[in-house]
């Protein structure tokens, strides 16, 4: 591995706190062996390969940094091919705690249990690890999906049903005695958003493969423990600035999810970028349907509309605070093709949207980079990827430093409602309002001769009952 020269760079190996470490065949790990271990593209998501229970049951789990449970099909479903089956694993055992999660699309609800895993390629042993076995679901399983599970790699933060569940990557730090750190490469740039399903990719766990990227690793601070959530400081459009507040980005939070399709980013701020698209890009008209997302654009096959629109820019915060860098995605990476019509039309998708409650850098943006969740050191990193091309040119680019000097010294609201945080301020509610209803039980309820014996002179009215007065 290279040797470390500055804040940018991957640790040494041998140093204090192990995360780089060499790949070593005769070991617990062999990053080498891990290499191209995911299949899948950017539409339906990249998968891992792994063997669930004694005798093992081979399943594709989903990789997703954006969750935290690990769940697999537990009944047929018509969206699967496969699914675990808990009664002919000698292994498994259920906890008999029903857990539902939800995500921006889809839900699904099952039953913890504990099984043996093993992962067929670089990490030697079995663990067991925390597993749940989805017996319902919504939108979660969908048509030409090659996947039969998901493997959450965020923090115990958005474990379900509590923090308390220890996360399947947790589980693997502990009994593997493997360093706390994983990286994500995922080949799909420029290839066909729902292609055949095999464009490859890399889930390193427990350090960095050198062969996976070039040039230089570039940190960012992860600002809370529970997504891998980022501070950004600005978006540039063709090299213009957007000139927004620096909060307006990391409005309600900003992380990093591979399980997320495409660059989602809130609404000021996918206007903005639209607007400066379309003033910036060499097409007159643009349907206002493509950019929603409702309609798809289409060339002829011998043309190439990348060259029509211009490079996007997010900035990130440096661990050196005084300093930024960027990442910069080419429109191959934004402009997805997806559908063939006839012998001569090829159509595209634009792979921005849109959202409510986040900014979030999924694979749009992630196919471009070689990306380092490194948890010990609680920080992301980012390095080019040599897979990261479109007719042998690269589609991605790093470059800094830059100065922070004309930003907020902090772009991230201090007041973060996480989901944890909601739940304890709707358990207090509750409590409160039922210790208000218990009372008014007791005080309605209390005996003939501790209450007030109205004589015909006494007049009751609307005023003096609870009646008027009563919660709506």
């Amino acid at each position: 591995l290279r040797p470390a020269s500055g804040s940018r760079q991957q640790d040494a190996p041998g140093a204090a706190d192990g995360l780089a470490l060499a790949s070593d065949p005769g070991g617990t790990l062999n990053f080498l062996a891990m290499v191209e271990n995911l299949q899948g593209d950017s539409g339906r998501g990249y998968y891992l390969e792994m063997l669930i229970g004694t005798p093992p049951q081979a399943l594709n789990i989903l990789v997703d940094t954006g969750s935290s449970n690990f769940a697999v099909a537990g009944v047929p479903d018509p969206d699967v091919t496969s699914y675990f089956n808990p009664e002919l694993s000698s292994t498994y055992r259920s906890q008999g705690i029903e857990v539902t999660v939800k995500y921006s699309q889809g839900s699904w609800t099952g039953v913890l249990g504990t099984d043996v895993i093993t992962m067929p390629k670089g990490l030697y042993g079995s663990f067991t690890i925390n597993i749940a076995t989805i017996l319902e679901s919504e939108n979660f399983f969908l048509p030409g999906v090659k996947w039969h599970g998901i493997l959450g790699l965020a923090y115990d933060a958005l474990a379900k049903p509590s923090s308390s569940v220890e996360t399947f990557f947790d589980s693997l730090v502990r009994q593997a005695k493997i360093p706390n750190i994983f990286s994500l490469q995922m080949c799909g740039a420029g290839l066909p958003v729902s292609g055949s399903g095999t464009n490859g990719g890399s889930l390193v766990l427990g350090g960095i493969e050198p062969s996976l990227y070039t040039g230089e690793i570039w940190y960012t601070p992860i600002k809370e423990e529970w997504y891998y959530q980022v501070e950004i400081l600005k978006l540039e459009v063709g090299g213009q600035n957007l000139q927004l507040d620096c909060r307006e980005y990391n409005a309600d939070k900003a992380i990093v999810d591979s399980g997320t399709t495409l660059l989602r980013l809130p609404e000021k701020v996918f206007s903005a970028v639209v607007q400066a698209i379309a003033r910036t890009s060499l097409i007159q008209e643009f349907s206002s349907e493509f950019w929603t997302g409702t309609q798809l654009a289409c060339w002829d096959r011998s043309e190439k509309p990348w060259s029509l629109f211009p490079k996007l820019s997010i900035y990130l915060r440096d661990e050196n605070s005084s300093r930024s860098f960027r990442i910069s995605i080419l429109p191959q990476l934004y402009i997805q093709p997806i559908l063939v019509i006839g012998d001569n039309l090829q159509c595209y998708r634009f792979g921005i949207s849109s959202s409510t409650n986040a900014l979030v850098i999924g694979a749009t943006v992630m196919e471009g980079f070689y990306v380092i969740f490194d948890r010990a050191q609680r920080r992301v990193g980012f390095a080019v990827s040599p897979c990261a091309e479109a007719d042998g040119a690269p589609v991605s680019e790093i470059e800094g430093p830059f100065t922070t000097a004309d930003v907020a010294s902090n772009c991230v609201s201090s007041v973060s409602f996480h989901e944890p945080v909601l739940w304890i301020a709707s358990y207090a509610l509750m409590s409160l309002c039922g210790i208000i209803l218990l009372v008014l039980i007791v005080l309605l309820l209390i005996p003939p001769r501790c209450q007030h014996r109205y004589t015909d002179n006494d007049v009751v009215n609307d005023e003096s009952s609870l009646v008027r007065h009563r919660w709506k």
